[in-house]
């Protein structure tokens, strides 16, 4: 099997496992993380009701950050996205890695989340 595509499917299977054990509920949403290449995005989802309160990305326009796919950026979207959350009268989210490993641009996205007052 090519190496690319047994690293996805080994991704999708952590990520499937993952899934199993968080729900999203009104009162502790999930805070779902994706991290391509280029970006990373992240997105505060209520799976009762199937709506997404809120997002942020690397992507955004108001971003002012050269590169959307280092730890620099991780961090200003885990600061907007506990800020975006807040507005929205969300405090506490159930965090969902996406099956990507906790390291990097995903803890520093969730550790900025955490300083801007989010609880996991």
């Amino acid at each position: 099997m090519d190496k690319h595509k047994q690293k996805s499917l080994r991704r999708s299977r952590r990520r499937t496992g993952i899934r199993k054990r968080l729900l999203g509920t009104p009162e502790r949403p999930r805070m779902s993380v994706y991290r391509s290449l280029q970006h990373i995005y992240v997105q505060v989802i209520d799976d009762l009701s199937g709506r997404t309160l809120c997002s942020a990305s690397s992507r955004d326009k108001g971003a002012s950050i050269k590169t959307g796919g280092n730890t620099d950026a991780a961090k200003f979207v885990g600061a907007e996205i506990a800020r975006r959350a807040k507005e929205a009268g969300v405090t506490a989210v159930a965090f969902d890695r996406g099956g990507f490993r906790f390291h990097g641009r995903v803890r520093a996205l969730a550790d900025a989340a955490r300083e801007g007052g989010l609880q996991f």
